[in-house]
C-alpha cells in the first residue's frame, strides 16, 4: 500500500523533528543551562530586553525573530522545491527547519558565542538561554514556518517586516541587527542601540 508507506514515512519525519527538538535541549542541560530562569518563577512574556531575565522565559522580544527564521527555512524550502522540480515532502522541510534551528540553538549558547554577544553589542547581561526559552524559541521557528505555509506570501513579508521594524523602535534591535553585530559589530549601532 503506497498511501500507508508514504504516511509511515511522514510520521517519522515528524518524529525526527520531535527528537532533534529533544536532543538540542538535552545537550544545552548536560552543558549546565538552567532549566528555568536562576530567578524561580516562568513568565509567559518576559518583556525587558536588558535584564538578566531576557531568555530566560517562555518568549521575549528575541521571539519575533525566531519566527522570522521560520519564515525564512520554509522559504528555503518551497525555493528548493521550485528548483530541483522534485516533490520534497513538507514533514522533510520541517525537519530540516527544526535540525537547523535546534543546532544554532546549541550554537548560540556555546561559550564562545555568548562571550561574542557580551563583548559585541549590548547584551551585557547575556549568559545564554534557559532549556525552557530554547525549546519556545524552536517553537517560535515552527509557528513561522507553518505561517509562512498558510499565509500568502506578501503577508509573510509584511509580517516580517513589521516584527523587524516593531522590535527595533522598541528594544533598538532585531533579527537584521543582531546578525550584523555577531558577524561584524559597528559602532555605530552599538551607540545607537545603547541609546547614545
Amino acid at each position: 500500500m503506497p498511501g500507508s508507506e508514504a504516511h509511515a514515512r511522514q510520521t517519522r519525519l515528524w518524529l525526527l523533528a520531535a527528537l532533534a527538538i529533544f536532543a538540542g535541549e538535552a545537550l544545552l542541560w548536560a552543558w549546565g543551562r538552567p532549566l528555568i530562569c536562576k530567578c524561580g518563577y516562568v513568565k509567559l512574556w518576559h518583556g525587558v530586553a536588558q535584564s538578566s531575565e531576557n531568555s530566560q522565559h517562555v518568549t521575549d522580544w528575541y521571539t519575533f525573530s525566531h519566527v522570522i527564521h521560520g519564515f525564512l527555512f520554509y522559504s528555503l524550502y518551497w525555493l528548493m522545491r521550485r528548483v530541483s522540480g522534485r516533490t520534497i515532502p513538507l514533514a522533510a522541510g520541517f525537519l530540516v527547519a527544526v535540525a537547523l534551528e535546534a543546532s544554532w540553538e546549541v550554537v548560540e549558547n556555546s561559550d564562545a558565542v555568548i562571550k561574542r554577544y557580551r563583548e559585541a553589542t549590548i547584551a551585557l547581561d547575556y549568559f545564554g538561554d534557559s532549556v525552557l526559552n530554547s525549546t519556545s524559541d524552536v517553537l517560535a521557528m515552527a509557528l513561522g514556518f507553518a505561517l509562512a505555509r498558510l499565509l500568502p506570501v506578501g503577508v509573510t513579508i509584511v509580517l516580517a517586516l513589521a516584527m523587524e521594524i516593531g522590535v527595533a523602535v522598541i528594544i533598538r534591535d532585531n533579527l537584521a541587527l543582531n546578525v550584523i553585530m555577531l558577524i561584524h559589530p559597528i559602532e555605530a549601532i552599538k551607540a545607537w542601540q545603547a541609546g547614545a
